[in-house]
Order: structure tokens, then sequence, then C-alpha cells
């Protein structure tokens, strides 16, 4: 195995052509890691915060972006037990995934589901491990219930929709466009709202309120979800496209027993990434295997091309995953 790789780095703050294609040494696996030979990684909403300087990487993570891969391990640090060389894997990573080889925690580290590539696989970890953990954990999302995913034709949204429905729950989405509507009711949105024609606290109000919301808009739409939530609802919050400062009315949430909360994954501890794993091994893999969940595929770039895979992403076009083809 060569002791150098291709990688893409981020030159400085900046628009998606600060990435360019660099050279670094192939990452050598610490206790507990593994080293995989890359096939395909997801291109996510942050790396391109990353790569604008506005979400820095944790201080034992890779510089380079890139949180989700999929391919086979080539290397495996002291203390693996669970993984041998040549296994195919799908995993969620510190960061290094634009790149040739990416370390990570073994227990990071999931089988490439039956029936799927490893071009799929490669959309599963972020996305997956963030709506299982939010939707599921911190949301609490049961059956019956009411839940709104905003960005419903995103990476999350098309994941979101998908298991809150295989979940028993009634899903309404948000969606910029008629065509991303579509793509959300085909997926199980029992109704897709254009935002640009229609109000969703309206919607939502008329059929009782939603018991949850997953959001990564935030701005104006923190007081609207705060409006449109039922008694006792719960509104998480991952991200914040319109950002993080609004005015909002705090009676509300003690009047009707709101609960209001949210989380990023990056910094979870390695533990509770690994906890998150085995629920996804257990509940959600199955469901990927008898093909009652799939990821949303859009697009493919190549490992040089990142910076037009960020454009595309921040042109808000696509439907789905967009990826990186590295080996």
């Amino acid at each position: 195995m060569s002791e150098t790789m291709n990688a893409v780095e981020i030159t400085a703050p900046g628009g998606p052509e600060v990435l360019q294609l660099t050279t670094r040494p192939v990452p050598v696996p610490r206790a507990g890691e593994v080293v995989i030979r890359l096939a395909f990684a997801g291109v996510n909403r942050p790396d391109a915060l990353q790569r604008a300087g506005q979400y820095a990487p944790p201080p034992t993570a890779s510089d380079l972006p890139g949180l989700e891969a999929a391919g086979e391990i080539v290397s495996v640090g002291s203390g693996v037990s669970e993984w041998s060389l040549g296994d195919q894997v799908c995993a969620l990573l510190p960061g290094g995934g634009y790149a040739e080889f990416a370390a990570t925690p073994a227990v990071h580290c999931l089988p490439v589901p039956e029936g799927l590539s490893l071009k799929e696989a490669a959309c599963l970890p972020e996305t997956f491990f963030t709506v299982w953990s939010n939707v599921f954990g911190r949301g609490g999302l049961q059956a019956g219930e009411r839940f709104l995913v905003h960005g419903g034709s995103s990476g999350i949204g098309t994941t979101a929709i998908q298991l809150a429905s295989q979940m028993g729950a009634r899903v309404f989405a948000t969606a910029g466009s008629d065509e991303k509507c579509k793509a959300c009711s085909a997926l199980g949105a029992e109704r897709a709202i254009n935002y640009r024609e229609e109000d969703f606290v309206d919607i939502l109000k008329s059929e009782g309120g939603a018991n949850l919301i997953l959001d990564m808009v935030g701005g104006n739409y923190l007081p609207r979800n705060v409006r449109c939530l039922a008694d006792d609802g719960r509104l998480v919050q991952i991200a914040f496209l319109q950002g993080p400062k609004v005015e909002l009315n705090f009676a509300q949430v003690m009047m009707r027993r709101l609960t209001i909360t949210g989380s990023t994954l990056r910094p979870q501890s390695d533990l509770a990434k690994a906890r998150i794993a085995e629920d996804l091994r257990s509940r959600v893999w199955p469901l990927l295997e008898a093909g009652k969940v799939a990821p949303v595929m859009d697009s493919e770039f190549p490992l040089a091309e990142a910076a037009a895979a960020h454009a595309k992403m921040e042109s808000g076009g696509h439907i789905g995953k967009i990826v990186l083809k590295v080996g």
C-alpha cells in the first residue's frame, strides 16, 4: 500500500473553489481504529460549513472534510476484534472522507447492507445517525404522531420521511418546489408542503398541530415552528440555514408544555456514536436490507471535482444525496 494518497483539502475559508486536490500521508490507525480504502464519500452540509470556516473539526480529527464513506478495511489498530482486513463497511468519520483512505473508530463502522452498493452505503452514516438519534432518540417519535420535517428533499429529509413513515408516524414535509414535494410524497409523506406557496403553520394547525418537528432552517422558522406544535409538542433543531438568532415568546413554551431541544452529531463522544451505530444495526439495517428504506441518490462527482459537488449542494437543486467517487 502506498504511503501517500490523493485528498481534497480546504486551502482557506471560502467558497467551493477553495477545495483543492493535494497529496497527504495515508493515515495509520490508532488503538480502536480502522483505516478504510474509500470507494465513495458522502457530501453533507457540515462539509460546506467547515469549508466556509464556520464548523471547526474536533481537535483530534483530520482537517480534511468528509464525515461519511464506504469502502474496504485495509488496516486495523490494536484492540479491534469486530472487523477484519477486506471487510466492506460504511462508516461515520470524524473527518477525512475527501481522500483515498480514512481512519475512524471501529465502533463507528457498519456492514454494507445486503443489496446495497458501496455508492449507496456511503450515503447512509451521516444522515441515518443524525435522523435516528434526533427523531427517535431525542425527539421520541411514536407511531400515530404527526411529524413535520423541513427540507424534506434533502439527505436528512428523505431519510427522516422514510424512517418516520416506517415507524407508523403521520409524516408532513416542506420543500421548495412541486418536483421536490412529489419526491417527498413518493417516500411516504402524507402531505408535502411547497413552502413558497403554502403556509406550513396553517396546514399543521388544521391537522391538530405537529407532535414533533425536525428543523434545520432556523431563523424565522423558529417562532413559526412553535406556533404549529401541538400541546406537549417537541421541536428538535439540528442546523440553522437561516441563522440561530430570533425573537421568541417563551410563554407559549410554558403554557403549552412544549420542548425545544437539538443536537449536533460530530462533537458527541465516540461512545455515544457507537450506541447509535448499535441501534441502527438492529433497528434500521433490516429495513434497508428488506428494501423498505433506501438512500435517495442525486448525483456523483469525481473526488477531484469536490468543488463542483459543493456548488451543486449549495444551489439547492438536488434531491437526496450527492457523492464523491474516490476509488
